[in-house]
């Protein structure tokens, strides 16, 4: 494998080429995941967002590659360490940022609500038949929106380059659906990642910015938490659990 490894995981190894990055999965991803993620990418670059260019998806050394445009810069969440006291400037851009991924339209890519019904459908090892009802029928009454939802929308998925232009990556959760859960999802990363106060002021924030009820978004929480409980690390299982409490939002 050529190019330089600049991140590493159990399943997933990403190197830089020059001006090309390469994303090599792991043996357990099977074509149409490779495939599928390369064509949410497709989709979403027809936009007029700004996003690394797709290249190419082939096979390095026996597992799946895809390669992209190699997107110089920092993350915000490199930024939000490094400079504290700009959390606000911060997380303000943040929040600007998802709305305009939002006030897009990429009409082939899935649905979010299908995808979300068939996740919580996995659950049955965690969750008893009564909630996997309830948190159907919840999600069948929100209403149905359109709009580009991101999937993974953190601070480690926005890199900021020199000249202060922001590239949004990783695409490979994108589908169309409401804002809402989209923003309930990404409240649930900040809480995953151990910063419930930055949580909570993101929702605040967003809400604010968005002119949305509050209540609106949190009636979505319970509804991810239980669809990433269906693909959960262990370590995020049990504060997963607590979130699928559908009571809390009624």
């Amino acid at each position: 494998m050529n190019g330089k490894k600049i991140f590493s995981r159990e399943d997933k190894e990403i190197y830089r080429d020059g001006d090309k990055l390469i994303k090599v999965f792991g043996e357990h991803y099977s074509k149409s995941d490779i495939l599928n993620e390369a064509l949410n990418h497709a989709r979403v670059e027809e936009t007029d967002l700004n996003i690394s260019k797709l290249q190419a998806v082939h096979v390095v050394d026996g597992r799946w590659a895809i390669v992209l445009d190699y997107v110089e810069g920092k993350t915000l969440q490199q930024l939000l360490d490094e400079h504290p006291e700009k959390e606000d400037e911060y997380l303000n851009l943040f929040v600007d940022l998802q709305r305009t991924v939002m006030a897009r339209r990429v009409p082939l890519l899935n649905k979010l609500k299908d995808k979300l019904q068939a996740r919580i459908s996995a659950t049955s090892e965690t969750l008893d038949a009564t909630i996997r009802y309830e948190l159907h029928t919840r999600l069948d009454s929100m209403p149905k929106h359109t709009n580009l939802c991101h999937g993974d929308f953190n601070p480690t998925n926005v890199i900021i380059t020199a000249d202060g232009t922001p590239y949004i990556i990783d695409w490979a959760h994108a589908s169309q659906g409401n804002s809402s859960a989209d923003v309930a999802t990404s409240y649930l990363l900040f809480y995953l990642a151990g910063k419930s106060e930055l949580a909570d002021k993101y929702l605040k924030l967003y809400c604010k910015k968005s002119d949305t009820a509050l209540q609106y978004v949190q009636r979505w929480i319970p509804i991810v938490a239980a669809a990433r409980l269906s693909k959960a690390k262990p370590e995020e299982a049990e504060l997963l659990q607590r979130w699928v409490d559908v009571v809390d939002y009624e």
